[in-house]
């Protein structure tokens, strides 16, 4: 059955209605420490909440990881879970990967709601179906396909992040408008995330969550189209796992390195598929402009061409990665040599 996305004007109602839909017999939410105070006191005194057991892990992505797993389900199991047990995801992208692979896993797979409060776990984290955890210093390394029975998105949340963290999702919502059309590509260039109307920001998230809900729905285990989802992100998951071990104390947030990537992409867009210069000169000046500058060396490509082996979405040892030709034309399955991803990587620290 397929996830249901919804787009919420009630919270209360809404929640009551998905979790009268979804079998259990206990309910468990997971927040992180952030959500667990900013997020919770929103939606704890809902009737249908009643009796929830909250579980609550520590906030970051360093916190993605087999132990912090591995607390969930003793929370679930010593709060006897059982397999027709409700797992509510509340919180960002960490938590809502980590709380579907909880919930997939768990009793071999318990039914489970996701009800994103960052801008990044909106538009992708939450939607889609992969779940998952770091490990042995990769990103997601561990998981799985599996949508939870539905996403209950509400831009109110929004009004609790800096604009850091607005940021960081709007790169995918870039991404979004790239692989799609001109047209929502455009209205994103020129909305002002600095200063956002969240009435305005809940349309372009709506395109946005059906832009990757209609490549999901062709492609729901990431053999063709979907590979049009991982543009910005053979560079910029390399970026983000360097600043893990290189700026521990300040790393790259997922949407920065993502951001990060495209420019890299667009500049290799370019150069392989002819991408039109005009657009990639527009969308490179508003993410420098936006996000600011990495902090990469020269002498930092040799650890991160070999973070990018380690990608996923290689084959044979090969890094492969997926360009433009156009907005909205996208080329999967772009193998690239050394010396291109330095030429790349030159372009991100130069302009």
């Amino acid at each position: 059955m397929e996830q249901r996305i919804i787009f919420s004007r009630n919270m209360k109602l809404e929640l009551a209605e998905a979790i009268s839909e979804s079998e259990h017999d206990r309910i468990f939410v997971l927040t992180d420490a952030h959500t667990a105070q900013q997020c919770w006191p929103r939606i704890s005194s809902f009737l249908s909440l009643k009796g929830a057991r909250l579980i609550t892990i520590a906030a970051g992505d360093e916190a993605k990881n087999l132990n912090t797993l591995s607390a969930v389900w003793t929370a679930m199991q010593q709060g006897d879970g059982t397999r027709h047990s409700l797992l509510i995801n509340l919180g960002g992208g960490m938590v809502t990967d980590l709380g579907g692979f909880a919930a997939s896993t768990f009793k071999r797979g318990i039914n489970f709601i996701n009800i994103p409060t960052s801008l990044l776990a909106m538009v992708d984290a939450s939607v889609g179906g992969k779940t998952g955890i770091n490990y042995g210093g990769l990103k997601n390394e561990i998981g799985v396909f599996n949508e939870g029975k539905c996403v209950i998105i509400n831009t109110r949340f929004l009004s609790t992040l800096d604009l850091k963290n607005l940021l960081a999702g709007y790169a995918e919502m870039i991404k979004h408008g790239l692989i799609s059309d001109e047209a929502h590509w455009g209205s994103l260039m020129d909305f002002d995330i600095t200063q956002p109307d969240f009435g305005e920001l809940q349309q372009l998230v709506k395109q946005s969550v059906e832009v990757k809900e209609d490549i999901v729905r062709q492609d729901p285990k990431e053999r063709g189209i979907r590979k049009a989802l991982n543009f910005g992100h053979t560079f910029g998951h390399a970026l983000e796992e360097w600043s893990l071990s290189h700026c521990p104390d300040d790393p790259l947030p997922h949407g920065y390195a993502v951001a990060f990537g495209m420019i890299a992409e667009l500049w290799l867009s370019c150069v392989r598929c002819d991408f039109p210069t005009d657009r990639m000169r527009q969308t490179v000046s508003f993410i420098r402009s936006h996000y600011g500058a990495v902090g990469i060396k020269c002498d930092d490509y040799g650890e991160l061409i070999g973070m990018m082996k380690h990608d996923k979405k290689n084959r044979a040892g090969e890094i492969d990665c997926t360009l433009l030709q156009a907005i909205g034309n996208v080329k999967t399955d772009q193998n690239l040599s050394e010396n291109e991803i330095k030429e790349a990587f030159d372009f991100l620290r130069e302009g």
